[in-house]
């Protein structure tokens, strides 16, 4: 099978060719070089059809994990350029090319800060621009898909939770950094709990889509079970040997104001901090959604287990603390 992997330089991306790369013909087209697969890589801006065109010719499937997710992204309408116009770029060029097969990753962005675990029929409540055009990329998606003869194709939108594993650097390596330097403040009860899933785990899921027949699906894709924060925290800082007690915690109302100053000062200095009030607030709220469909219905079993992955994790990351 031959394969447009687009944003395919990426931590995910990365992944997936370790995984695939003997079994399919795959093609990287990103604004990034690839450092691990450079000989597998095309410089392609999915905001440009021609470059698109050139990447994607003669693929009988085109993965789109390109997308602008950052909190600090400048300006705003990046946003839009490439997570909305890129999606419809890809679109365009799939039906020019005749190319039926598609797999776009979403996020579970789209649900925003929803009560309970939401499922894939859940609403769009999104918080921020990233959800926003994640969702509207989504629609074009869904245009694409209805639009001419919708039996031919195959679309299956995958809406991540936070992802994690070695050499990522997200939201989840900065917990366990700061959980490790011992510069971690709890803020809040850490009652709340968080989705999340490995990256070894979601890729495999990625590969299984790629043999789905025609249709039209949409999966959340967590590992379960969902930690506590406190016992999240609690697990790490045994593991890089700080213990597991929570000596000290901040209460979310002081929190949430320090982030609002870091915000005043951000706009003042136009410069980014990593304490944001937008930060503080996901850190404190739930962010759990339901994985049922992915794991129960499509004959999908995740190869690595969520507590195992979190410790291989922290074993890569800080080998001198185990």
């Amino acid at each position: 099978m031959k394969i447009a992997l687009l944003g395919g330089s990426g931590f995910i991306g990365t992944e997936f060719i370790r995984q695939q790369r003997k079994h399919h013909d795959i093609r990287i087209g990103d604004i990034e070089k690839s450092t691990t697969y450079p000989d597998l890589w095309t410089d392609c801006d999915i905001r440009d059809q021609d470059a698109l065109r050139a990447i994607c010719k003669g693929v009988d499937v085109i993965i789109n994990l390109a997308a602008v997710h950052r909190d600090d992204v400048r300006p705003l309408s990046l946003y839009h350029d490439t997570n909305v116009q890129g999606s419809q770029n890809i679109c365009d060029v799939a039906d020019e090319l005749g190319i039926k097969h598609q797999i776009f990753t979403s996020s579970v962005a789209v649900y925003g800060f929803q009560e309970g675990e939401p499922d894939e029929s859940a609403p769009h409540e999104y918080f921020n621009l990233y959800g926003e055009t994640k969702s509207k990329g989504e629609d074009r998606y869904n245009a694409w898909y209805k639009a001419g003869n919708s039996k031919e194709k195959t679309l299956t939108v995958i809406r991540p939770t936070v992802v994690f594993g070695p050499n990522n650097r997200g939201n989840v390596y900065n917990l366990l950094k700061q959980l490790a330097s011992g510069a971690f403040v709890m803020i809040g009860n850490g009652k709340n709990r968080k989705s999340m899933c490995y990256v070894e785990n979601i890729t495999a899921f990625i590969v299984h889509a790629l043999s789905f027949k025609a249709g039209y699906e949409v999966y959340n894709y967590v590992d379960k079970p969902d930690f506590e924060m406190n016992d999240l925290v609690s697990i790490v800082r045994k593991a890089v040997g700080k213990g597991e007690k929570i000596d000290f915690r901040l209460p979310y109302w002081f929190g949430y104001l320090a982030g609002m100053g870091f915000d005043v000062l951000a706009f003042i200095l136009r410069r980014t901090f990593p304490i944001s009030r937008i930060r503080i607030q996901k850190f404190c709220s739930n962010s759990i959604f339901s994985a049922q469909k992915a794991h129960t219905t499509c004959g999908f079993t995740a190869p690595v287990d969520l507590k195992k992955a979190l410790a291989q994790t922290i074993a890569h990351e800080f080998p001198k603390k185990n």
